[in-house]
């Protein structure tokens, strides 16, 4: 016997509604809705709505070109270790197991973006003389990403925050105990900085007993021009 078109209508419903029963009594109701945004062409908004791209380092847009992705994080407290990214590479982290209470300073090549090298200098209990040895001889365009962990800050001479300032920060002259700091300087930088945070050590605002927040910094530095000959 043939089904009319009104019986083969409700034969189709009794079906869907069947099978959306044994569905949920075999998957429960999660997989069973599922089913039935299947059977009726719909998907959950949750699962088409695309995720925010990121870019180099985690920015939330590209640099332009001949520009290098940076991102720097200073340490949380005496507990969690600084971070410094360039160019979707880790250079510092504690993962990398290069990391160290007062100053972490990686150097980079201006010109072509290439890691030179990454120190750290305890400004606690540390000499500032190896800090110092560090920077005076740096080259002309050589980029200095600091980021600071726990205490950066008590063994800082005035030659050391001067060679700062010459890098381009206006922060470091006023720097003090376990204050959070991050940089990007460059040695024969005509400007100050753009790029340097600094957050005070203070019993009223700290968000850790004893520590003031961790800092997070992102952007886009350009790569220096090669000198005319």
């Amino acid at each position: 016997m043939r089904l009319t078109g009104p019986l083969r209508a409700v034969a189709v419903v009794l079906l869907v509604g069947l099978t959306w029963l044994l569905a949920n009594t075999l998957f429960g109701g999660e997989s069973a809705s599922s089913m039935l945004h299947f059977f009726s062409g719909k998907r959950n908004q949750a699962e088409t709505k695309p995720h925010p791209r990121k870019y180099k380092c985690g920015l939330s847009a590209p640099c332009p070109p001949k520009h290098l992705a940076f991102r720097l994080v200073s340490g949380a407290a005496n507990v969690i270790g600084p971070k410094i990214c360039l160019e979707d590479k880790m250079l510092v982290s504690s993962v990398k197991n290069n990391v160290g209470r007062g100053l972490n300073i990686a150097l980079v090549n201006g010109l072509t973006g290439e890691l030179l090298e990454t120190k750290t200098f305890d400004m606690w209990a540390g000499d500032v003389s190896d800090l110092l040895k560090f920077l005076r001889p740096l080259h002309e365009g050589t980029l200095v990403f600091v980021a600071s962990f726990d205490d950066a800050a008590t063994k800082l001479n005035d030659e050391s925050r001067r060679l700062f300032e010459e890098l381009g920060s206006t922060a470091v002259k006023d720097l003090a105990f376990r204050d959070s700091w991050v940089f990007v300087g460059a040695k024969g930088i005509e400007n100050k900085s753009p790029f340097e945070q600094r957050m005070k050590n203070s019993k009223s605002s700290n968000k850790y007993e004893g520590w003031p927040e961790s800092l997070e910094m992102d952007g886009c530095i350009p790569l220096r021009p090669p000198l005319e000959s």
